[in-house]
Order: structure tokens, then C-alpha cells, then sequence
């Protein structure tokens, strides 16, 4: 008697790749293969119990199992499990919505209003607030990220000295200090050694050659910012400071992409570039789109033009070898402090007046003490922000590596019916890139990550 068929895995995609080609993609189990027709129904069949042994032959069904894409025990979809109020064990401390730059497509349209500053108080708040929950969880470190609706070293008094305290915090408490900034990298030179000798890492805006900086990001006296820019980034590489860049890609720029990446590449040292298509809020939402079929092409040009620019360039919404419910930290726990001091689950969100801003402030100062208060049915609802309560992205094989892409963004789009947008295209085509790479790194067989792990309940990086 012919023993039966193993299971497949329980969640299995055949992705067309022209031709007879299908990619074989089982997302839980981090494994794919390049097969052919036949096989993906073979395979289509065996899920809906009408195939059997009988109707494959022995070495492919073998192929199969050493694959992972048969037999093993059943997959287990990554789930957020969080109970009781928040207890973050990092702080980002939005300084300022004061900003030296006026950016054509800022999503915080910086320098529109009048600049709000924290409060010393307000900084040393957040900062007891996350150290003492990670010396109640036993954890061995906090973190205090710098960020904006502007630009933090606008108030860089403040930097300077909630760092220090921060410091003297983490070694009451015999804990380790992380520390983070986002910048626009406009800083004087006292401002770039101080940075790379007394925080872990950065992350700088730039996008790439000057004249595209120059016209996308003009400094607020109307001249360009590009050379104040690279200024910075030789500071960083010359102190051996970390710090990876991030771009921003307009509908203009985005032919300009695989030039920009390769004059990074070429001159500096990051450790890593991301680019991102420009965002349609705050001055951008009257951009022309550049979630398009020309961003992919650009970015797939841009990672041809060496192995350094494809080792470091990425783009958010493409993770393979990440399997999570969640895209960011928004569905679990970020406390992102406001200038006014009450508390965002998205940094992009710094401003009680921004548009949805009631959907992820979610927290204000204790009057009744030194820390804070928490609403609970809007923090139950960001928990809430994950893969699995989206409905349009449930027969999507990078669902469960981009997660459902960003909460804050689908709100912009069309928060009544949102079913994607090209973002989910760029998505799409970019893990099916990094799965056939993967493939071929392999051996060109097929990819199975060795070790491979579901992600539960410990948070994705933002």
C-alpha cells in the first residue's frame, strides 16, 4: 500500500513568474522553491484532498519534504498577545516641531505653525517612566530615541541634557543606556562630534545626489541642504559613528533613483540605506505618486549598480525571513512623547492636531503621580493594528513579512474601504525578489531558513 502524501504547509502560494515558472512560497515556514505548473497543482490539489502519491514521483515528493513545503508539524500564525496597560522600555522623545529645513513633502508640514518645544520635565518623565519598567521587567536596558515632528537638534539644549539624564538614570538603575536619533543631518560641526561620541546610532534624510536633495529638501532660508548634509555624513565616517540613511522618492526623483544610491554607496559608509516612496500627507499629499511600477524598476536598478547598494538598500513593506502580525510598533506599545508631553503610538503622529491624531494618542502625564494615563479602549484598539484584521491582505503571500504595511499611511488613502494601494504592489514585487534571491544564494534549489522561528510576542523594529 502506498503511503499517503505529508501535509502541506498550511499556508502555500504559487506566484506566477512568467512562462511555466511558479514560485512556491510557504510564508510560516520561511521556505520556497521554483517549480512548474504542474507541480503548483499538484500542490493546489493535494491542499483541497484530491491528489495523492500516485500522481508525483518519488524523488519530487521527497524534494518536497526536504523543502519544507511538505510534511513537519502544523504551521503557527504569529499573534500579538498583550494584556494590562502599556509598559514600553523605550521612550522616543518628540523635542520639537521647530525644523531648519521646509521639505516639499513633509508629512508633518514642519514650519507651517508655531514651534512647539518639551519641557525639560516632560523628557525626565518619559525617561523614569521606561527605566523604571524595564528594572520592573528584569530587562537589562532602556532606550530614549530621539525624533520630530521637526528636527531635534532644534532643541538641542534639551538633547543634550536629557541624555545626561537618561545616563545617570540607567546607572542608578544598573542599566544599560540605548540611545537613537533621526535627523535631517543639517548640524554644525560641535553638533556631529558630540552626536557620534555620546549616542549608539543615527538615522539621517537624505536622498541622494545633491541636486535631487536640493530641490525635494531646501534649507528655511530657501538655499540648499545637500552640502550641510554631506558635511555631516563625512563627520559620522570619520568619528566611526553607525548611522544608516533614509530616502525619501518623489515622482521626479524616482528615475534618479539607481544614480543617488550609487553616489552614496560610493562615498560613504552607512549601514544601511532605505527608501521609501513619498508619503501623500501633510506638503506631500498633493505629490504625484511614486508608488508605481517605475519605483520598482528603479530600486531593482539601484541594487544592480554594486554589491554594496545591494547588501544595504531595502525598503520598508519587503522583509523575508521576518513573519510577523504587526508591521511596527504601533500594535504594541510605542510611546512616542509628544512636545505638549501626552503620548502617540506613531511618531508620524507628534501633534494632538494632526488628522487621526485621535486614533494613536493614547496617553497623558499622571496628575496623581509621576507617570502616566492611559485610555484604554484606544491602546486595546492600536493593539488591535495587526495583519490578521486586514481584510484585503489576507490572500496576499507577503502578508505575514509586511504585516499589512503602515496603519497611519491606509488612514491617508481611504480609511472606509482601504483594499491596498500601490505600496502593495511595491511590496508584492520586491519579497518576491528577495525570495528568489534567497533561492539562488541557496544553491538555487530551494530556500528554507535554517532555524527558522515564528515571531510572537516581541515587537518589530519601527
Amino acid at each position: 500500500m502506498t503511503p499517503p502524501v505529508p501535509p502541506p504547509a498550511t499556508e502555500l502560494f504559487a506566484i506566477p513568474l512568467g512562462g511555466s515558472e511558479v514560485l512556491i512560497y510557504a510564508p510560516l515556514r520561511r521556505a520556497a522553491l521554483v517549480g512548474n505548473a504542474g507541480l503548483a497543482r499538484f500542490l493546489r490539489n493535494l491542499k483541497e484532498g484530491g491528489a495523492a502519491a500516485e500522481d508525483i514521483a518519488p524523488d519530487v515528493l521527497a524534494f518536497l519534504r526536504s523543502s519544507g513545503i511538505l510534511g513537519g508539524p502544523a504551521d503557527k500564525p504569529p499573534t500579538t498577545k498583550l494584556s494590562g496597560p502599556p509598559r514600553p522600555l523605550t521612550a522616543t522623545l518628540l523635542l520639537t516641531s521647530a525644523c531648519n529645513l521646509r521639505c516639499r513633502y513633509c508629512y508633518a508640514a514642519s514650519g507651517e505653525s508655531p514651534a512647539a518645544f518639551m519641557q525639560p520635565e516632560t523628557a525626565r518623565r518619559a525617561i523614569d517612566f521606561v527605566a523604571s519598567n524595564a528594572a520592573a521587567a528584569h530587562a537589562s536596558s532602556f532606550e530614549v530615541a530621539y525624533h520630530g515632528a521637526g528636527e531635534p537638534s532644534r532643541h538641542w539644549t534639551l538633547l543634550q541634557e536629557s541624555y545626561v539624564y537618561a545616563r545617570r538614570v540607567a546607572d542608578a538603575k544598573g542599566l544599560r543606556l540605548r540611545t537613537s536619533l533621526t535627523t535631517n543631518g543639517v548640524l554644525d560641526p560641535e553638533q556631529c562630534a558630540w552626536i557620534a561620541a555620546h549616542l549608539d546610532s543615527a538615522t539621517v534624510s537624505y536622498d541622494g545626489l545633491p541636486e535631487v536633495q536640493d530641490a525635494s529638501r531646501p534649507q528655511a532660508s530657501g538655499g540648499g541642504s545637500s552640502a550641510a548634509v554631506l558635511a555631516t555624513l563625512r563627520a559620522f565616517d570619520g568619528a566611526g559613528f553607525r548611522y544608516s540613511i533614509r530616502m525619501t522618492a518623489t515622482g521626479e526623483s524616482v528615475p534618479l533613483l539607481p544614480q543617488s544610491v550609487a553616489f552614496l554607496c560610493r562615498r560613504f559608509r552607512p549601514r544601511g540605506i532605505q527608501v521609501e516612496p513619498v508619503y501623500h500627507m501633510g506638503r506631500g499629499r498633493d505629490q504625484a505618486s511614486a508608488e508605481t511600477a517605475a519605483f520598482v524598476a528603479a530600486y531593482r536598478a539601484a541594487r544592480r549598480t554594486s554589491a554594496k547598494a545591494a547588501r544595504l538598500l531595502r525598503f520598508s513593506g519587503a522583509r523575508v525571513g521576518t513573519v510577523t502580525d504587526r508591521f511596527c510598533g504601533v500594535a504594541n506599545d510605542n510611546f512616542c512623547v509628544s512636545a505638549a508631553g501626552n503620548v502617540s503610538a506613531c511618531h508620524e503622529v507628534a501633534d494632538e492636531r494632526q488628522p487621526w491624531a485621535e486614533r494613536f494618542f493614547y496617553g497623558r502625564p499622571s496628575s496623581a503621580d509621576c507617570g502616566y494615563d492611559f485610555d484604554e479602549r484606544i491602546y486595546t484598539g492600536l493593539r488591535a493594528q495587526t495583519v490578521a484584521h486586514r481584510e484585503h491582505c489576507r490572500d496576499c503571500f507577503a502578508r505575514w513579512n509586511c504585516a499589512g504595511d503602515c496603519y497611519h499611511k491606509s488612514l491617508h488613502e481611504n480609511p472606509a474601504e482601504f483594499e491596498g494601494a500601490g505600496r502593495c504592489e511595491i511590496t508584492r514585487e520586491l519579497t518576491k525578489d528577495q525570495l528568489l534571491e534567497n533561492i539562488s544564494a541557496s544553491g538555487g534549489v530551494f530556500w528554507k531558513q535554517a532555524g527558522r522561528r515564528v515571531k510572537h510576542d516581541k515587537p518589530e523594529p519601527a
